[in-house]
């Protein structure tokens, strides 16, 4: 960062630089038909004293996104949409939030995305946190909701530890400074103080962000009184497809910058290479008529089935609103996060996928 971004940052950082506080909340969208409408109306719906302005960046969608979106800019003048080619998350951020043409540029950029609702105090909320913390970015808590099988299994499982791990966006905890945020409401000066949204990133781009912030010197907040209700994948290969690509580009950040690793971060790609390792370990004992090595080869992948089964038992049982048919399919959706993430961590990222955006 060049000096003078550093001592912008610092006057973002001063108490009471938010005044009167204009907002502007940016979504990167993509075959987003189902939800996008909801999400967009729990923006315009917000209870904010202040202008409140929402830029969506529209990618190359296989459904109605783009035409949804044209008629929700035409309803209220309040929506203003962009094209985005490319369909990058990354990229598309930028553009929403460097976009000049219509309604205020904003104090703060707050971040959604198509498939989120957000309650109706959110925005005043975050608001009041950054003014509070003298924070250059708040967030708080996903709150996954489902409505069939694999989306409300999937849903749980996002917001269990034995998921994709304990992160406090995903299971909760004390407020107070956090590494990263979900989605994230940022004072503007500080994101572009730091340079925006790494465009050559496809995913993890969010947490990035934050890791500059928190290097230039910034605050990020957590907040558990934050909710945003937050829609899964609704099968099982989207779910799969989600991870996979997850995994790859957190190996590429990791490549990129050794010091972010983390043993949230290490567990599935090692849990896949042992597995491996187990299951061909078992299958030369079978081969071999030897017992003792194929019982214990395939020691480890029955021992880690049980597991995923009881853990899944357990937060079937503290869950008492969900569904028999969701409560059958959390352990495989378990299963499938695991290993996805794992074997996309371990395969690294492909060609295909750097040239492939989709969210």
């Amino acid at each position: 960062m060049t000096a003078d971004g550093l001592r912008e940052l610092d006057d973002v950082r001063t108490p009471g630089r938010l005044g009167r506080c204009d907002v502007r909340v940016v979504a990167c969208v993509r075959d987003e038909e189902d939800h996008l409408a909801a999400a967009v109306g729990s923006v315009l719906a917000q209870e904010h004293d202040g202008d409140l302005h929402v830029v969506l960046a529209v990618g190359p969608s296989h459904d109605r996104t783009a035409e949804i979106a044209a008629d929700l800019a035409a309803a209220d003048p309040r929506v203003t949409v962009l094209d985005n080619p490319t369909g990058s998350r990354s990229i598309g951020l930028n553009l929403a939030v460097g976009h000049r043409d219509d309604g205020p540029a904003g104090d703060v950029v707050l971040r959604v995305d198509g498939h989120t609702v957000l309650p109706p105090d959110y925005v005043r909320r975050c608001v009041a946190l950054l003014r509070a913390h003298d924070a250059v970015g708040v967030g708080g808590v996903m709150s996954p909701r489902g409505d069939g099988a694999v989306q409300e299994a999937a849903a749980r499982a996002m917001s269990h530890p034995v998921g994709i791990g304990p992160a406090a966006f995903h299971t909760g905890g004390r407020a107070g400074p956090a590494e990263t945020v979900y989605l994230g409401a940022f004072r503007r000066a500080a994101v572009e103080a730091v340079g925006g949204y790494d465009p050559s990133l496809f995913r993890a781009e969010d947490w990035e962000l934050c890791l500059r912030l928190r290097r230039a010197g910034g605050l990020l907040w957590f907040d558990p009184a934050l909710v945003v209700e937050y829609r899964p994948r609704r099968t099982l290969r989207a779910v799969a497809k989600q991870f996979w690509r997850t995994g790859m580009w957190r190996r590429e950040v990791v490549r990129r910058d050794a010091s972010t690793v983390s043993w949230r971060y290490l567990a599935p790609p090692a849990l896949v290479l042992l597995l491996g390792l187990a299951v061909a370990a078992g299958a030369v004992g079978l081969a071999a008529g030897t017992a003792g090595l194929a019982a214990a080869g395939f020691a480890l992948p029955v021992t880690y089935l049980l597991g995923v089964v009881g853990a899944s038992a357990v937060a079937a049982a503290r869950s008492p609103r969900l569904r028999a048919r969701a409560a059958l399919a959390l352990p495989v959706v378990l299963v499938v996060m695991h290993l996805t993430w794992g074997a996309g961590f371990v395969r690294g990222l492909t060609a295909r996928a750097a040239a492939d955006h989709r969210a």
